[in-house]
């Protein structure tokens, strides 16, 4: 197994490091610390749910898990600063 095959695992609601790490590949350096904690629940959870390996779905989303994501995706927007 090649390491191009990890890309393509699924991962579910419990992998925020993953999660972050796709929209920090969608959205790059468009959505910095301010903006990422301003983002509406309702357009976060759209944007996972959108991700290809993502598997969870919209019903076992909980405010907790968007919280974690979001704090991640932060701790990743700064390691590439």
């Amino acid at each position: 197994m090649s390491f191009k095959d990890f890309d393509d695992f699924p991962f579910g609601w419990a992998d925020h490091e993953d999660i972050a790490i796709a929209l920090y590949d969608r959205f790059g350096d468009d959505f910095g610390q301010d903006k990422i904690y301003r983002i509406r629940f309702t357009d976060l959870l759209d944007w996972i749910l959108e991700i290809p390996q993502f598997t969870g779905t919209r019903e076992q989303s909980t405010e907790e898990h968007l919280e974690q994501i979001q704090a991640k995706w932060v701790y990743e927007w700064r390691e590439n600063q």
